[in-house]
């Protein structure tokens, strides 16, 4: 199955008049969100419903509908799916509710972006240690994370694709890492949920989150966290809101017009739910953000992961077929079980030139980025869903461009991360 292109457009016009190549940046947003966003607003504005009660109730149930969509993109339950503010709120809510005891290590990549990391070592003066583990020519992989395990280690933290040169990880083979060690396996997919099929219970992850700003298409400030049961079991909630109870008999407007309720009770009187839902903060919440988010994600599911993932990756294997014949030398892995929506590479040494080279681009309605960590990187191409091979060639002919009037100045040997 392919996707219809004509659909695709109609819902993105931002990739019309420019070729947009930096959904792993902040990407554009579809008209159904959009649309779903201002309806939102409109109801907001207006307050259709019978009551404000009941205005309240509306709008926490179409924040729902992002859970429900959330849990057919990734294969799971709902139980299993919280919504988050981003990632960094998702990655925060694990540091805190899934406390390491002193002497704990955790493993990270070196290449990982920052934010991965820091939740973690800001947790060093309570005894917590972050290991950096160094990548193999810009992979990840699982075996050399098993060389840097100790009696100590207790967590893997692993963005599924790498922000800096768009290496996938094989989930799986970390997951059976982690079960041999008995180590908690956290995954960070930020640059991977949308763009490739994510399914993070049968491939065994403890948890996963992603924002939905970018390969997600809903900028809005509004994400996903998957958690396994097993997790949830040892999970704290990092705040205590009356939306993480159970809803009472006959919903929350019966609930609070009864007098006889109380607020104060002893704590294990309340009915705090053990699904995923008790780790969202439990009141009033972004719901634009959710309702924007429930709509991309519906669009998602309509199209299907599968087919999204092999348009993305014909896309990515046009780029990478074409740009050696433009005097760029490839940074990203060239093994297709390893490869996402990312495609960097390197065109000039100077990073001056190569910072240029991405203004000059932007002025040619080129969108991409410069992206390094650990010396690896360069310059970053996103190929989505809403692309083209016609915004592939629009990159090309900027690259042969850059060429003619300035030429490449590359040596092979002062290129890191350049496999």
């Amino acid at each position: 199955m392919t996707l219809n292109l004509n659909h695709i457009a109609a819902e993105f016009p931002g990739a019309q008049d420019k070729a947009f190549l930096d959904a792993a940046c902040v990407s554009l947003a579809p008209r159904s969100a959009c649309s779903a966003v201002n309806h939102f607003l409109q109801i907001a504005l207006t307050c259709p419903a019978e009551s404000s009660t009941q205005h309240h109730i509306n709008m926490d149930a179409m924040r729902r509908q992002a859970v429900q969509e959330a849990a057919a993109l990734l294969n799971t339950g709902r139980d299993q799916i919280a919504l988050v503010e981003s990632t960094t709120h998702g990655l925060n809510t694990v540091a805190a509710g899934l406390p390491l005891p002193p002497g704990s290590e955790v493993l990270v990549s070196e290449m990982e972006f920052l934010q991965v990391a820091l939740p973690w070592v800001m947790q060093e003066p309570r005894g917590v240690r972050v290991i950096p583990v160094p990548h193999q020519t810009g992979r990840v992989l699982p075996e050399d994370f098993a060389a840097h395990l100790s009696r100590n280690t207790r967590m893997i933290i692993l963005s599924s694709t790498q922000w800096n040169n768009g290496f996938r990880a094989d989930l799986s083979a970390f997951a059976s890492l982690c079960r041999r060690h008995d180590l908690w396996f956290v995954v960070d997919a930020i640059q991977q949920l949308g763009a490739m099929v994510t399914h993070p219970e049968a491939d065994a992850v403890d948890i996963l989150m992603a924002g939905g700003h970018k390969w997600l298409n809903a900028p809005f400030g509004c994400g996903i966290l998957y958690a396994s049961p097993k997790v949830l079991e040892h999970m704290r909630p990092p705040t205590w809101g009356y939306l993480n109870l159970e809803d009472p008999d006959g919903g929350w407007g019966t609930y609070f017009s009864t007098p006889s309720i109380q607020a104060v009770r002893s704590p294990g009187a309340y009915p705090f739910v053990a699904s995923a839902r008790k780790l969202e903060t439990g009141g009033t919440s972004n719901y634009p953000g959710a309702i924007g988010l429930a709509a991309s994600l519906h669009l998602f599911n309509e199209l299907g992961a599968t087919t999204v993932q092999e348009h993305v990756l014909g896309l990515t294997d046009y780029l990478m077929e074409r740009l050696p014949a433009v005097g760029a030398r490839l940074v990203t892995p060239p093994e297709r079980q390893h490869r996402s929506g990312i495609v960097t590479f390197r065109f000039y040494q100077s990073l001056e030139a190569e910072r240029a080279l991405v203004h000059q681009l932007t002025q040619q309605r080129v969108f991409v980025s410069i992206r390094f960590t650990a010396g690896v990187g360069g310059v970053r191409v996103s190929c989505h869903l809403f692309n083209t091979p016609d915004h592939i060639d629009a990159l090309l002919d900027g690259l042969r461009y850059a060429a003619r009037h300035h030429g490449p100045d590359f040596q092979d040997n002062e290129l890191p991360g350049v496999v």
